[in-house]
């Protein structure tokens, strides 16, 4: 009896190491697949907020403190053959939304800038017909 305990015992750890490594895996490639950011905006910019474009890209929100400036770059997580992109950054503050770029893209849109020291900015677009959308974010 002592030793089907331990078999038991045994094939419960085993299994529910396995099922653990089965259940990190998709989560491990969902990271794996986000790509880094570019730095497309230029030195002195950093990364502030991101989001993922459902499976096809990031948008990575940069801002520099020595002008005051933010910068917005969305980036494909595999470059290929060019894809409808679109981007657009503004200060939360104003209904002018002038500040985009679109096309179609192989690997980025942008890089987009908008002066908002002291303020919020919205932030939104679109890759291959996947959108997001940020509203009054990164006040400050």
């Amino acid at each position: 009896m002592t030793h089907l305990k331990r078999a038991l015992a045994i094939a419960a750890v085993t299994g529910a190491g396995a099922a653990a490594l089965m259940a990190a895996a998709p989560g491990a490639s969902a990271t794996a697949s986000r790509v880094a950011y570019n730095g497309a905006c230029g030195s002195g910019y950093t990364v502030v907020n991101s989001t993922e474009v459902g499976d096809k890209g990031t948008a990575y929100l940069t801002y520099s403190s020595a002008t005051g400036k933010n910068c917005l770059v969305a980036i494909r997580n595999v470059a290929g053959e060019p894809v409808p992109m679109t981007i657009y950054l503004s200060r939360s503050d104003t209904e002018i939304h002038d500040i985009y770029d679109s096309g179609d893209y192989r690997s980025y849109a942008g890089p987009i800038y908008v002066s908002a020291r002291g303020t919020c900015v919205d932030w939104w677009g679109w890759i291959d017909g996947v959108r997001f959308e940020k509203a009054e974010t990164n006040c400050g």
